[in-house]
């Protein structure tokens, strides 16, 4: 079986000079190997393909059969590491607890510990004929999300 930490050598080695990290790496039991990477203004094709043939170039079929699948991570897929998070503050990020509660607001700030985001709601007032708005800053320790997204708004 192929090394999943040998795989994140040759990654890690091949990104060194290109401005991008490593989401996740993958390596099934049967030589599946999946390699999700991004960048904090996107990732281009010709790069995957470039990473999919350093990596190619670096194992033998001969020795061991694989498939190999380098992309990048998904705007629509929940993130999985902190630099992610870093990645999209100061956007519209939804955030699901483990609790199910489910928020939606500005990504502030993101560390090992919590993220920030800011929410927003109306609320009628008393004395207030019109509803005013309302802005908060959630802390949200890391341990109790579930799953957040960025949200994609075609504006």
């Amino acid at each position: 079986m192929i090394s999943q930490k040998y795989i994140q050598g040759l990654v890690e080695e091949k990104i060194a000079d290109m401005p991008y990290f490593i989401v996740e790496i993958n390596v099934s039991s049967s030589n599946a190997i999946r390699v999700e990477i991004d960048g904090d203004k996107g990732v281009n094709i010709a790069d995957c393909v470039q990473i999919s043939r350093h990596i190619e170039g670096s194992l033998d079929r001969e020795e061991q059969d694989f498939e190999l699948t380098v992309s990048s991570a998904g705007m629509d897929q929940p993130f999985k590491i902190l630099r992610q998070y870093q990645r999209y503050l100061n956007r519209i990020v939804t955030v699901k607890k483990t609790t199910g509660e489910k928020l939606e607001g500005k990504l502030l700030s993101a560390s090992e510990e919590e993220v920030v985001i800011e929410t927003n709601r109306k609320e009628r007032i008393e004395g207030k004929k019109k509803k005013q708005l309302i802005i908060e800053n959630i802390n949200i320790p890391m341990n109790e999300i579930k799953e957040t997204k960025v949200v994609i708004s075609f504006k």
